[in-house]
């Protein structure tokens, strides 16, 4: 793929999540949440997605298959610090479902990112090669979502 092609769907993935985050920044809450979130529901978004091609949901599109992949490796690539304060957690701050664990254990959070970085990474690389590849990669995502997830988000 040209490098121009990926500089621009890296360019369009990353003016997507500022478009986001910048109107949630203009809701209630504090603006650490509502960008999280806003990372949150694009990661959501895109695995959706990949998801319904993976379960034979929707028609299996090599294309769509390897922009939307690559979308969830920019956004996973992306520095999240900024959004991971103290004292926005589920105990402190309404609106959140982010377990106060997460600041207690930070190491343990770089390793669940760094895996699930990985794994979005190397799905990029191969969603476009067929149906099986897609749902091998979409199902590493997946475990890495449920990484975090599981003992770091409080459940609804």
């Amino acid at each position: 793929m040209p490098n121009i092609l990926k500089l621009s769907i890296g360019t369009i993935a990353a003016a997507a999540t500022a478009t986001v985050v910048f109107a949630g920044g203009h809701s209630s809450g504090p603006p650490e949440i509502k960008a999280r979130q806003s990372h949150m529901q694009l990661f959501s978004f895109n695995l959706g997605i990949l998801g319904a091609m993976a379960k034979g949901e929707v028609e299996y599109d090599a294309e769509k298959a390897s922009a939307v992949a690559k979308n969830l490796a920019t956004l996973a690539s992306l520095d999240q610090s900024t959004y991971w304060t103290p004292g926005t957690d589920s105990d402190a701050v309404e609106g959140t479902r982010a377990l106060p664990a997460i600041w207690e254990n930070i190491p343990d959070l770089i390793k669940i990112n760094t895996a699930f970085a990985e794994a979005a990474t190397a799905l990029s690389e191969t969603a476009g090669d067929g149906v099986e590849a897609l749902q091998a990669g979409v199902g590493a995502v997946g475990k890495g979502c449920g990484d975090c997830h599981k003992p770091y988000r409080k459940p609804r």
